[in-house]
């Protein structure tokens, strides 16, 4: 494999060269006599510098077809079928459509090898877990997923959130239904989108009340990137698969003291702002404003 790899990129710099002297031959035709020729002679000169330069031309052309020979052939023709006529195309539009359909399908093809392989590797390690019960007279409750559950009880969740906190507007959106995507704006100082999988949060993304509120594109704000980047570890941190529902009552409270993002002064320095940020990070039990340097 290597050695394919140098014997291309010897044919490639063999190409460039050959490219590079052509463009010198077609600038020594197109400049014609020039002044450095002198003025006897100079039509001599001009000829003897062109042979030189075709001479040179000619010993490249050479070394590419030594190069271009030493090359390993590709097993078959790549093709997509009746796709290869767009290469023929005369518009400049749509000659580049080929290639563009060439790396989609390479694209596509790496896509499904990695998914065979991710599947086959998913495949021998099962999640699944059986419970033995070592007892005849008492039997092991059955475990509840947090992920499925009745859309009424993320309903119910989700007004009573609102009810909570009266300040906090809370928008909600079911695309994958049951599992909604809420967006919860804080006055006019920030909005949050929060996506669920059943009664756990899944993710959250801080945007700024103009931006956008598509779930996968962060804010072009760096204090609403640090926000967002303390909102996952506050996620984590209130995480409880045996009180789904404490915990998110439990981050929402916590995303509630962002009210006071760009108000409230840092508990350890006492500034507003701190190398042009305001406090972006709260204490997980005391609500407290710091800055990402004084936490």
């Amino acid at each position: 494999m290597e050695r394919d790899l140098e014997q291309l990129n010897c044919a490639l710099n063999s190409v460039k060269t050959l490219r590079s002297n052509v463009r010198r031959v077609f600038e020594s035709v197109s400049n014609g006599l020039r002044a450095d020729h002198g003025d006897e002679g100079k039509e001599n000169k001009f000829i003897l510098e062109l042979q030189e330069l075709l001479t040179t031309v000619n010993n490249n052309l050479r070394d590419v077809e030594n190069s271009v020979s030493n090359l390993t052939p590709p097993p078959g023709a790549f093709s997509l079928g009746n796709t290869a006529y767009l290469s023929q195309e005369t518009t400049q539009e749509r000659q580049a459509l080929y290639g563009q359909l060439v790396n989609s399908y390479k694209w596509t093809d790496k896509i499904r090898e990695y998914s065979a392989l991710a599947g086959n590797i998913l495949a021998t390690n099962s999640f699944n877990k059986t419970y033995k019960t070592f007892s005849t007279t008492k039997r092991r409750k059955t475990q509840s997923s947090n992920h499925n559950v009745s859309p009424e009880v993320i309903e119910n969740l989700i007004t009573s959130i609102d009810r909570l906190f009266p300040d906090v507007t809370i928008t909600t959106n079911r695309p994958f239904v049951p599992n909604p995507v809420i967006q919860a704006s804080l006055g006019r100082v920030l909005k949050a989108i929060i996506a669920f999988k059943g009664l756990m949060i899944e993710w959250v993304v801080v945007k700024a009340h103009a931006e956008s509120n598509d779930l996968w594109t962060e804010s072009r704000y760096k204090v609403f990137r640090k926000v967002t980047e303390n909102c996952h570890a506050a996620m984590c941190h209130f995480h409880s698969p045996m009180m789904p529902e404490l915990a998110v009552r439990s981050f929402m409270h916590w995303f509630h003291s962002y009210n006071t993002l760009f108000s409230a002064p840092c508990k350890r320095c006492g500034n507003h702002l701190h190398a042009n940020l305001p406090p972006t990070w709260r204490d997980l039990r005391t609500l407290e404003p710091y800055h990402e340097e004084c936490k």
